[in-house]
């Protein structure tokens, strides 16, 4: 004769469960998410060539306002100023650029000028010659780096740095007005506000 299993009695089910459900935890605040850094590590890090340029992006700390193509006619640059002394004034250049690019400028957008002495890198690459340094100006892939000196020989960009690191008033007076004409839609200035106040007056 075959077994047949007896159905169990529930005799709970009158009562409620005998042990509720283990309830879950509350969670805790969140922790946040860690911050994402400002810069991108190195000074000057390579940046992907296939950046495209984000026209939200054409001013570093205020929004933009001025038109993204590099043409001077249609409107005068955004001019912006970033107090910083002669010798903190190419860190203030590369904290500028490091933020453009990582808002979304393309590389090939910045020109920064120095009018003291020359950034490390367009030392380094005028070592191999004029010829190699000028054709990665014109190839236009990444940020170019020249002195002051050399502003009539650089092309038009739409973001334009200026470290005033040193250098004569006059030099100096010469370049910013250079600077601003070859600035398509922002012209960052990194120097010594009452000096570059009194320059950009007497220059622009």
């Amino acid at each position: 004769m075959p077994l047949i299993p007896e159905e169990p009695q529930i005799h709970e089910s009158a009562q409620g469960p005998r042990t509720a459900p283990t309830p879950r935890p509350v969670p805790g605040p969140r922790p946040a998410a860690p911050p994402r850094p400002g810069r991108p590590g190195p000074a000057r890090p390579t940046p992907p060539v296939q950046r495209t340029a984000r026209e939200s992006a054409s001013a570093v700390k205020p929004g933009p306002k001025a038109p993204a193509t590099p043409s001077t006619s249609a409107a005068q640059p955004q001019i912006q100023l970033i107090p910083a002394s002669a010798d903190g004034a190419l860190d203030a250049a590369e904290e500028a650029v490091d933020l453009l690019l990582d808002t979304g400028r393309a590389p090939g957008d910045v020109l920064v000028i120095t009018t003291g002495d020359p950034h490390p890198w367009a030392a380094h690459e005028l070592s191999f010659g004029e010829d190699a340094y000028w054709a990665q100006h014109d190839a236009r892939d990444d940020v170019f780096y020249a002195d002051a000196s050399a502003l009539g020989r650089a092309a038009s960009r739409p973001v334009v740095v200026v470290a005033v690191n040193g250098g004569t008033d006059e030099a100096t007076t010469k370049a910013l007005p250079l600077a601003l004409g070859k600035a398509g839609a922002l012209l960052i200035v990194c120097g010594d506000p009452q000096r570059v106040n009194t320059l950009l007056g007497a220059g622009v």
